[in-house]
């Protein structure tokens, strides 16, 4: 279960830039995709469970949304589980940035790595 650090980031990165593609040409299902089916997803909004409420949360974000994220911490809670603390820059079109604190717990399928847990905080 040992792991590096690089190892850890290269697992979130493979996952969460398949993530931040998607929120940033705003395709509220394909966001859904990069989480487990019984994922639990909190944004800044009520949580749900599941890919269509995190569907339903994406579509409800303004168009021209983009992501940037910057890894901080990461464990391996075991050899099919890591777990990611960030930082997490939401752009707008039309307001200024919105700078989040991004938890995720990402998991091994057959398939490959999946968000299982999203949690966002305000920092402050």
């Amino acid at each position: 279960m040992m792991s590096s650090t690089a190892d850890r980031n290269a697992i979130l990165r493979g996952v969460l830039d398949r993530w931040k593609a998607a929120v940033d040409k705003h395709e509220p299902e394909r966001v859904a995709w990069t989480f487990t089916e019984d994922a639990i997803f909190q944004g800044l909004h009520p949580y749900s469970v599941g890919r269509q409420g995190i569907a339903e949360y994406y579509d409800s974000q303004p168009v021209g949304m983009t992501a940037e994220y910057r890894i901080l911490e990461t464990r391996r809670l075991a050899d099919d589980l890591v777990l990611g603390y960030l930082d997490v820059d939401f752009s707008f079109t039309d307001r200024p940035t919105l700078g989040l604190k991004l938890g995720v717990l990402v998991k091994r399928l057959e398939d490959g790595w999946y968000i299982s847990h999203y949690q966002v905080s305000r920092p402050d």
